[in-house]
């Protein structure tokens, strides 16, 4: 079977170019002489890329400060959590070096208690000593994603894989409208202190959960715990609706009945209450 190059396609206006070129050759020597081949070919895969792309899908899935101190003797790089944690580090660390500039520019004997000013004193104003120094920064935390999974919860592989790619979204700054949150198979798990209560808050959103682990009725089977006791538990199957009984089971029987022997007037070409049928009309 023969392949046809489609010529509105880069590739296929490639392969057509080559065959043009091929056929001139072949026209002006009568053969296809290697020497002249190589020359044709070397200069028409120079169109093609072959490298695999590098441009991979990434996911940020945190934050953290980057402290990056240098002096003469090199540098050091320390990640943290926040910006308050790596600023108290980064004092720590001045203050055990502090009688390398006691009394120096009007430096103090002692460091003083707050870390910022006893950094700033340190290492005195910006760009005032070219062999030391540092910087803290934020930074994201990513990963690539991974390829979508066929996710199921009796899957013990599959479901150990998503569990592995839980990503953890913290509170950023006590100034931050966002709440620290777990997301995991699209389902997002919020768990915070909730000064207006009083209380911790635990709460689950189950909007953007996975298609694979919805049921048909539409509900997602959790099973919530607190310490040994379970609080929620929809793991068994929704009950089937009861059949009426009584008088509700008399009017239905008699809808059903008329709503068969409709039909069965309509099959037939007659309107079973042609009064109503001309109202609805």
């Amino acid at each position: 079977m023969f392949i046809k190059p489609d010529p509105a396609t880069p590739e296929g206006e490639a392969i057509i170019d080559l065959a043009d070129l091929m056929d001139d050759l072949r026209k002006r020597t009568g053969e296809w002489p290697g020497a002249d081949t190589v020359d044709i070919l070397e200069g028409w895969l120079r169109r093609f890329s072959f490298e695999i792309s590098g441009d991979l899908p990434q996911q940020a899935t945190g934050r953290a400060w980057v402290l990056r101190r240098w002096d003469r003797h090199g540098e050091d790089i320390t990640l943290w959590s926040d910006e308050a944690s790596g600023r108290a580090a980064l004092a720590h660390d001045v203050r055990k070096s502090w009688d390398n500039v006691a009394g120096m520019d009007g430096v103090p004997h002692r460091p003083p208690a707050d870390h910022q000013t006893a950094v700033d004193l340190f290492y005195g104003p910006e760009g005032s000593h070219e062999e030391q120094g540092y910087s803290l920064y934020a930074a994201d935390i990513s990963r690539h994603i991974r390829a979508p999974l066929s996710l199921s919860l009796s899957d013990a592989e599959a479901c150990a894989e998503a569990n592995s790619s839980a990503v953890f979204h913290p509170q950023e700054n006590p100034d931050d409208e966002g709440l620290p949150c777990i997301q995991l198979a699209g389902i997002l798990v919020f768990a915070y202190l909730d000064a207006d209560r009083g209380a911790i808050r635990v709460s689950v959103h189950l909007d953007t959960t996975y298609e694979q682990l919805v049921r048909a009725d539409g509900t997602v089977p959790m099973q919530v715990e607190i310490e040994d006791t379970t609080v929620f538990d929809n793991l068994a199957p929704p009950p089937a609706h009861a059949e009426p009984t009584g008088w509700k089971a008399f009017i239905l029987q008699l809808a059903r009945r008329t709503a068969l022997s409709d039909g069965s007037k309509r099959r037939q070409g007659v309107d079973a209450n042609p009064e109503k049928h001309h109202y609805l009309q």
